[in-house]
């Protein structure tokens, strides 16, 4: 049976190619109801089979013209179901009804004021929100001719049809985009599709989550070992969490020290889960194993590679000295699932290559434990505070798999890995003092492969430079630099260079995403 059939309650989200889709996603499920991506070619009969309360067709890069254009099986509109078309979604579902789509006669890329028609009974798509608002567009094309039986509901000053209403098929268009944050009252317009028209009960909660997902792991793992990687990352954390919750002493964590996490966090993590959860724990000190393989490389992508096999070599053995373990637990989330093309299912493989690990030996055969592959970010950190963890563990910045050797730009030292330690610490505390900390994304130093004179009471120094890098961001997929105030600045400045033993100048990193990546390395 397919997990996903397992909700009582599914809005399915078909995809024509959005870079919104997830986005979509996460705004159906801020409203406590289960959703899901598809692919839109997903036949009406396979639909149907999952019995949804609501369809929301995506925007997309294509025209509705284009003969390659992604297209939707007919039969989805036979369902009865309601459907909410986005943007290419709306285009596409007024062009089956009959309605005349055409280029735009001036395009919309940005934001809109959008007047919602109150010359009627207000839709209940818009029921709450404001007569005018900013939402966003982004379309070259745009319905025109409606057939009789569409109603116009709202319109921006180059778009009569921004929003439309076929009652007697259940639909609903609009052609900007209320998943983006620059739609101001696009969480209400969300909100309103699901529990006004689809009539979502909205109880998938966290707390229901965690109660079926035990029960799932229960029944899937029986009287059977779990060993379960944990790398002190938000996913593998709630994922570790959840299973001891489900299996207690069944489960055994492995933590891999090599040399290169963020300062104490080897032994936070490890006192929040001996403090709150009956786990095993395994800490494997491979530091100096990692330094020597490590040893006069500098080139980045030679460094990830020595990391990941290094990794794989000392996380295998310690696997191998776990009697009896049959399962692997890793921290997959939804988008891992999305990204890869991978579908539901299949948790019972025998593992040839693990995303988290990097690809563990084919020897070494695991059936895999996923409980997270139906949540995004978000709902795991629910979880994880549903679960009881900690909020500074929960809501923690996200660290690279190798951790700071590609912060540490050229070869990597002990010594060199010391002193950023200390600088990245400065750094996220006084983020943390400023109570900024969540309005950042990432928050990080650099150690810079280079020197610089300075003046430090009488004398000439000649020491190194940190680059202080945060940035915000809600995909990662692009960030911009955060604005920290000046004063927030010049006290990690500061502090740094007083406190860090070889560091004599500090620079803020203003680069954005693209051109520039948020690593360094």
């Amino acid at each position: 049976m397919d997990a996903s059939s397992e909700h009582q309650e599914i809005i399915l989200i078909l995809d024509f190619g959005s870079q919104y889709a997830q986005l979509l996603a996460q705004r159906v499920r801020e409203n406590q109801t289960y959703s899901e991506i598809i692919p839109c070619e997903t036949t009406a009969e396979e639909i149907a089979n999952r019995s949804p309360i609501g369809l929301i067709l995506s925007g997309g890069p294509s025209s509705v013209y284009d003969p390659k254009a992604p297209k939707i099986d007919p039969n989805v509109y036979k369902l009865g179901v309601p459907i909410l078309g986005v943007c290419y979604g709306m285009q596409l579902t007024c062009k089956e009804f009959g309605a005349m789509v055409e280029p735009a006669i001036r395009r919309e890329y940005g934001p809109a004021e959008l007047v919602v028609n109150a010359s009627e009974s207000v839709s209940p798509l818009f029921e709450g929100v404001s007569l005018k608002s900013q939402v966003w567009m982004s379309h070259g094309d745009q319905a025109t001719r409606l057939p009789s039986d569409f109603t116009a509901l709202a319109s921006t000053s180059t778009c009569p049809n921004a929003a439309v209403a076929c009652e007697s098929a259940r639909f609903y268009g609009i052609q900007f985009h209320p998943e983006v944050t620059h739609t101001v009252e696009g969480g209400k317009i969300i909100a309103n599709f699901v529990s006004k028209i689809c009539k979502s009960s909205r109880d998938w909660t966290m707390k229901n989550f965690v109660a079926t997902a035990i029960e799932k792991i229960r029944a899937q793992v029986g009287k059977e070992r779990v060993i379960c990687g944990l790398s002190g990352g938000v996913d593998s954390a709630v994922a570790a969490a959840l299973i001891s919750r489900a299996v207690g002493s069944q489960l055994t964590c492995i933590f891999v020290d090599n040399g290169m996490m963020r300062k104490n966090e080897i032994e936070s993590v490890a006192k929040v889960f001996r403090a709150n959860f009956d786990v095993n724990l395994v800490i494997a000190d491979a530091e100096d194993r990692f330094l020597t393989a490590l040893a006069g490389v500098d080139d980045p992508q030679r460094k990830r590679k020595i990391i990941g096999k290094t990794f794989i070599d000392v996380f295998s053995e310690e696997a191998k000295k776990i009697d009896g373990a049959r399962f692997l637990a890793q921290g997959t989330i939804y988008p891992d699932v999305i990204e890869s093309g991978g579908k539901k299912g299949g948790q019972a493989a025998t593992i040839k290559y693990h995303h988290n690990v990097g690809g563990l030996p084919d020897e070494l055969e695991f059936e895999l434990v996923e409980p997270l592959r139906e949540l995004f970010k978000g709902d795991v950190r629910r979880v994880g505070l549903e679960l009881g963890l900690p909020e500074n563990l929960v809501w923690r910045h996200p660290f690279p798999g190798p951790g700071l050797a590609v912060r540490c730009l050229g070869s990597v030292t002990k010594e060199t890995l010391d002193l950023l330690r200390e600088a990245d610490a400065i750094v996220v505390d006084e983020i943390v003092k400023a109570n900024l900390y969540r309005e950042t994304s990432q928050a990080f130093a650099v150690l810079l492969p280079t020197r610089s004179v300075g003046v430090m009471g009488d004398g000439r120094t000649y020491e190194n430079a940190i680059a202080v890098r945060c940035v915000s961001t809600t995909d990662f997929m692009t960030a911009d630099w955060s604005r920290l105030p000046y004063e927030v600045l010049a006290k990690i400045s500061a502090r740094i260079i007083n406190e860090v033993k070889g560091v004599n100048r500090v620079v803020y990193d203003i680069s954005s995403k693209p051109p520039a990546t948020i690593e360094w390395e």
